[in-house]
């Protein structure tokens, strides 16, 4: 008779190996779930470091007087302010997010040669001005209404005005402050849309993954929740004129969020276009149709 084979014995190893395969694909799991949180961890970290840099003096062609003050930011803002002899007015001007007063300086100089008197600041955390995190606009605002007020203490007659890049524009919305002219360069209209637009520019259909995951961290990390960070919930409250200015090809700030956020301005508005530009300075874009579309309008408000 041939030897009998047990049956539960032959499969035995075929168990075990089955088991051990899935141990380690278990163990692989967890290792890319972990790696995944501290990469996206890394990511949100990097995002709001501090941009603290040396600006220095200013230049030569634009003689200003470098000036300080506190803000209820919790730090310094550091400063120039530039005074245009007989002025009747001065315009506030505000870098985009990672920049400082210097990204500022082309403007100034224009708005100079058109009798504005400007103070160019850097905001908290940015250039020279202390600061622990960036915030996108929560804790500048701070420094905005701080810059109003050493203009007003400054020259009191005078209108004030403020342009406001991406981050400095989303930071006088927050702001709210009591001004003549605000002009807003791509504004994001809020931090839930900022943050999808930025992620699916670099990993596509995963930013409904991903986005999600960085935004979670803002009240743990920084004590703000998403619903504070929309612009857009700001605008039916100015009660000042307010120019938008912004490029139909930007993928960070899309025309159409761009459009919706001046149709929800209930006060005297204007949308200026820059056919072609991404996310950019629309200054150097287009010099030309800057300074014909959106200083003219400054000069109309503020009688340059």
């Amino acid at each position: 008779m041939g030897c009998k084979i047990n049956s539960d014995q032959s499969s035995l190893p075929l168990a075990k190996r089955s088991r051990r395969l899935k141990k380690w694909l278990l163990a692989i799991f967890v290792v890319i779930c972990a790696l995944s949180v501290l990469v996206i961890w890394m990511v949100a970290s990097s995002l709001i470091a501090p941009a603290n840099r040396s600006v220095g003096e200013p230049p030569i062609d634009f003689p200003a007087v470098t000036v300080q003050f506190p803000s209820e930011s919790g730090c310094l803002v550091e400063g120039w302010h530039r005074v245009v002899p007989d002025a009747s007015a001065t315009i506030i001007l505000l870098h985009p997010i990672r920049g400082d007063r210097r990204d500022m300086l082309g403007r100034a100089k224009l708005l100079r040669n058109r009798g504005y008197s400007t103070l160019l600041i850097d905001l908290q955390a940015h250039g020279e001005s202390t600061g622990e995190n960036i915030t996108v606009g929560f804790l500048e605002k701070f420094d905005v209404l701080a810059a109003v007020d050493f203009v007003r203490d400054a020259n009191p007659n005078h209108k004030i005005g403020i342009i406001g890049r991406s981050l400095g524009g989303a930071s006088t919305l927050f702001a709210n402050p009591d001004v003549d002219l605000i002009v807003l360069e791509s504004v994001y209209p809020s931090i839930e849309q900022a943050v999808h637009n930025r992620v699916a520019m670099r990993i596509g259909s995963l930013h409904s993954v991903v986005a999600p995951l960085l935004l979670l961290q803002l009240k743990p990390r920084l004590g703000i929740s998403v619903d504070q960070l929309r612009p857009i919930d700001q605008l039916p409250k100015i009660n000042c004129p307010v120019l938008f200015a912004s490029g139909d090809s930007d993928t960070h700030t899309t025309i159409e969020e761009t459009r919706r956020m001046y149709e929800a301005v209930k006060a005297v508005k204007k949308l200026v276009v820059f056919e072609g530009a991404k996310h950019e300075d629309l200054l150097p874009y287009d010099k030309e149709k800057y300074q014909r579309e959106v200083l003219d309008f400054v000069d109309q408000i503020l009688g340059g």
